[in-house]
């Protein structure tokens, strides 16, 4: 995969998607550092096997967490939060921002999850290998893409409540691989 140089991470997420998490650095360095341009809530809580780091470079979110100490904690331009491995997080931008991940080059599986929006249970979980030669978001839109298409996955076992369909154009999102 051809990674550009980070020179002007400002400048390059303008190109980006939502949550589009392209690696910047050259191939084998590690930690390898993901940028993304967010501008809608991620649409599922992305976990990662191992620690991860994001820093919030312009804009301002809240990253909610689950199974953890922390329910929610905002960033602003210059913050940067520790997630632990297995951690669900979820971010969700109070405007417009780009965010830095710092990420393991050998980051091991890593999944998407999704909660109920009637009593908060968690609904489904899909999860892959990561693979630095093939980009994040590929992953992200086959999760989510099959996540919508499955009524019973969106649908709570507990009360019943039924998540609504993601919409994938909205993230500018359209090459899925298998998950």
């Amino acid at each position: 995969m051809n990674r550009r140089r980070m020179i002007h991470a400002l400048k390059a997420a303008a190109e980006f998607g939502d949550y589009q998490d392209e690696a910047v650095l050259p191939d084998h360095t590690d930690p390898q550092i993901y940028l993304s341009r967010n501008r809608l809530p991620q649409p599922f809580h992305l976990i990662c096997q191992k620690d991860t780091v994001l820093s919030q470079m312009s804009g301002a979110a809240h990253v909610h967490l689950r199974d953890s100490s922390v329910n929610r904690f905002r960033m602003d331009v210059g913050d940067h939060i520790y997630i632990p491995a297995g951690t669900p997080h979820q971010i969700v931008p109070i405007e417009v921002g780009v965010t830095l991940r710092y990420q393991a080059l050998d980051a091991g599986r890593q999944g998407a999850a999704w909660y109920c929006p009637g009593c908060d249970a968690e609904l489904r979980r899909y999860e892959w290998e990561h693979d630095n030669d093939v980009p994040a978001v590929q992953f992200y839109t086959a999760a989510v893409a099959r996540f919508t298409a499955d009524l019973d996955a969106r649908t709570c076992d507990k009360c019943a409540a039924v998540h609504p369909e993601i919409d994938l154009a909205a993230f500018g999102w359209n090459t899925p691989v298998s998950v």
